[in-house]
C-alpha cells in the first residue's frame, strides 16, 4: 500500500463510500442497536467517525499553517461530542458522515508538499502529517467494522490488511513482555515473530483475520496454531 498521502486519499475515499453505504441502510432501530464496542451503539461509532474526521481536519490544519490546533479540544470534549450525537435520526447521521469527509477531503487537497513534512501533536503523541492519511484509514475500515452491519475483515484489501497486521504486530513487538508467537500469513513463507521464537506458537491464517484478531475484533476461529493448543492473548490494542 501506498504511502504517499495523496495516493492514499484515494484508499480513504473509496473507504468512506463503503462506510456511508452501510450507513445509509441502518435505520433508527439499527442505530440504536450495540455495536462491537464495549457501551456503544451503532450510532456512538458513527458520530466518532464523523468528529474523528473533523479532528484530523485540525491536524492537518495545524501542519499547513503552524497554528498548533489540537485534534479534539480534549478527551471530554471529544467524549461529549459523541454522545451527543449518537442517537441523531439517520439522515443527519448521513448528511454529517459525508460532510465531515468532505471537509477532510478539501483540507488533504489544500496540503503543500512542505506542509506534509510537518509535524503534529496527536494524543498518542508527536506524528508526521503525512501519516494522517493512513491513521484515517485505518480508523474507517476498523470502526466500520464495528458497525456489525455485514462489513467483514474479507472486505478489506489485502493491501490494508498486511499494512495493519505489521503496524500492530510491530507496536506489541515493542511493549514489555509481549506474548511469543510467529505469525504466519496464509499461501506465504512470510512470517511476523513477536517475542522470542524458541517454543512460540505459530499462528496461521489470511492476513485479515490475523489483523482482526490482533485487535480484538474477532476471536480468532479461522486460524490455526501449530503445534496445537490455545491462541495467546494478545494486550489490549490501543
Amino acid at each position: 500500500m501506498t504511502t504517499d498521502p495523496l495516493l492514499l486519499m484515494g484508499e480513504v475515499d473509496d473507504a468512506t463510500s463503503r462506510l456511508l453505504r452501510t450507513a445509509a441502510a441502518l435505520d433508527g432501530a439499527d442505530l440504536a442497536a450495540a455495536s462491537l464496542l464495549p457501551g456503544w451503539t451503532r450510532g456512538h461509532v458513527l458520530a466518532h467517525l464523523a468528529r474523528n474526521a473533523d479532528g484530523f481536519v485540525n491536524l492537518l490544519t495545524a501542519a499547513r499553517t503552524g497554528e498548533p490546533l489540537p485534534m479534539y479540544a480534549s478527551s471530554a470534549a471529544r467524549a461529549a461530542d459523541i454522545e451527543a450525537g449518537a442517537a441523531r435520526p439517520p439522515a443527519t447521521h448521513l448528511d454529517d458522515l459525508r460532510r465531515s469527509a468532505d471537509r477532510l477531503t478539501e483540507a488533504a487537497a489544500a496540503m503543500s508538499p512542505q506542509s506534509w513534512t510537518a509535524t503534529v501533536q496527536t494524543p498518542r503523541g508527536p506524528k508526521v502529517a503525512a501519516l494522517l492519511v493512513w491513521s484515517r484509514l485505518r480508523e474507517i475500515e476498523v470502526h466500520h467494522l464495528d458497525l456489525a452491519a455485514a462489513y467483514r475483515t474479507a472486505d478489506w484489501s489485502e493491501a490494508f490488511a498486511h499494512r495493519l497486521l505489521h503496524e500492530v504486530a510491530a507496536d506489541l513487538a515493542d511493549r514489555p513482555a509481549p506474548p511469543s508467537m510467529v505469525l504466519r500469513f496464509d499461501g506465504s513463507r512470510h512470517e511476523l515473530v513477536i517475542g522470542g521464537r524458541a517454543d512460540a506458537p505459530t499462528i496461521a491464517g489470511p492476513a485479515p483475520d490475523l489483523a482482526a484478531w490482533l485487535i480484538g475484533r474477532d476471536g480468532g476461529d479461522g486460524l490455526a496454531v501449530t503445534p496445537d493448543g490455545p491462541l495467546p492473548n494478545p494486550p489490549e490494542w490501543m
